[in-house]
């Protein structure tokens, strides 16, 4: 059973033993703690950085184990590979046409405050050797190579580089195997369901650490970027981040709405991996947690495998807001008029780009670097203007991500009728625990 963390008594709230035990208050004193240590002493918040990146290796080390064990049980579970491609189709449907407005919807914004207008900036003068490998990473990322990508060398070489797509389409094609041995697959099957219960205590494990990683996270950017640093790119900043919270409260939270989900009691649900991805500005390093709290609430395996993994690349809202924020933006500061033909240019070719270079380190400048490299007028060392301040948007990126991808799952399994509505009221509404499950025995 959850337990609460407070008792209202004569009009004043007792804090409980266990909210100070719980991992949100935890999360939560740990990004305080690192910002003021990163303000306070600079040089030691940014000799920081090895814990939030070790807390990071450590879930991307359980990532795909786990996301294949997940994917195989539910395909093979199910046992019908038309309905592995209803699924998917309409993850990806839905996918794109939320993009998409996500894209619109931060032109729109960006256009209409104009955050980068009257700053003038000679984009000559600005040192474009700071974001050179982004630009050169630009030009050798092409869709064609994204879509070659998703075929892995060998087997094991996906799991090693941790490429999420690599390993989906690994899992669905072993998965659809599997189910055509019937009866004498499933002892096999059951013994990667126990697998994946391993894993999943794993995460637990490592979760533990999330305290410890969101703190030297934290404690880095701040430190080594300074909050000084936001000084003269606050309307950027203001702009980016109220085009996220917007897009949520007006996209967002009516189809959460439409999908009979409480959007107030969904953000308290996920609370913790909200907290974790703020810490860290990285969305995977909840990824195992979502999967996992997803099933607990009410959808099923094999929804969840195919629609969060596949989401994690084809449904990043947050990236293409700031996409199109940051590319409006440099036009403006670099006094750059666009035409309405050439806007909608950027909207098509971050269509596809968007989903070009997710899992790549600096895949928000690469993608944008591309982007600009098909409106000359824009100047790509203009990237430079906004390279200091990149690190405080990810955060946002990162929240609107992986909210956008949890209420995907429920509309997908609202979709085909595979949410279990009496679960989701006692898990989310009423904070009950599931029962656990048996281990399988063989």
């Amino acid at each position: 059973m959850y337990t609460n963390s407070y008792e209202l008594k004569a009009g004043v709230v007792i804090l409980k033993k266990d909210f100070f035990k719980s991992l949100h208050f935890q999360v939560f004193a740990s990004i305080i703690i690192g910002i003021l240590v990163g303000y306070l002493y600079p040089s030691v918040g940014e000799s920081m950085k090895p814990l939030g990146d070790a807390f990071i290796k450590l879930i991307k080390m359980i990532i795909g184990p786990i996301i294949f064990c997940t994917i195989v049980c539910g395909i093979a579970g199910m046992g019908d590979m038309k309905k592995v491609g209803r699924v998917g189709g309409k993850a990806l449907l839905y996918f794109e046409a939320v993009t998409t407005s996500s894209l619109f919807f931060g032109i729109f914004l960006v256009n209409w405050l104009q955050p980068g207008v009257g700053m003038n900036v000679d984009a000559s003068t600005l040192d474009s050797a700071s974001v050179a490998m982004y630009t050169t990473g630009a030009q050798t990322h092409t869709v064609g190579e994204f879509f070659m990508n998703i075929i892995p060398n060998t087997v094991v070489d996906g799991f090693a580089k941790g490429e999420i797509l690599q390993i989906l389409l690994f899992s669905v094609m072993f998965g659809w195997a599997l189910s055509k041995f019937g009866e004498k697959g499933k002892m096999l099957l059951g013994v990667i369901g126990d697998v994946s219960r391993v894993f999943f205590g794993i995460v637990d494990l490592i979760m533990r650490l999330a305290p410890i990683g969101t703190f030297g996270a934290m404690a880095f950017t701040i430190g080594k970027y300074g909050i000084a640093s936001l000084g003269p790119l606050m309307k950027l900043l203001g702009t980016f981040y109220f085009a996220c919270f917007l897009f949520i409260v007006l996209v967002v939270w009516p189809i959460a709405k439409w999908a009979g989900i409480s959007f107030t009691k969904y953000i308290a649900y996920f609370k913790e991996e909200l907290l974790v991805v703020f810490g860290t500005a990285s969305s995977e390093s909840v990824l195992p947690r979502m999967m996992e709290k997803l099933e607990r609430v009410g959808c099923s395996k094999s929804i969840v495998g195919l629609v969060i993994p596949t989401g994690y690349s084809f449904n990043l809202d947050g990236t293409s807001i700031y996409l199109t924020v940051a590319a409006i933006f440099l036009a403006q500061a670099t006094n750059t008029d666009l035409t309405f033909m050439q806007q909608f240019t950027i909207i098509a070719v971050l269509l596809l780009t968007s989903k070009g270079a997710s899992g790549v380190t600096g895949s928000g400048f690469i993608v944008l670097a591309a982007t600009l490299s098909t409106i000359p007028s824009i100047p790509v060392g203009a990237l430079a203007l906004i390279f200091g301040v990149d690190r405080f948007m990810t955060q946002g990126r990162a929240l609107t991500n992986l909210i956008g991808n949890g209420i995907a799952t429920f509309v997908v399994a609202k979709w085909e009728n595979e949410l279990d509505v009496e679960k989701l009221q006692n898990v989310m509404y009423e904070h009950k625990e599931p029962e656990v499950e048996p281990a399988h025995t063989v």
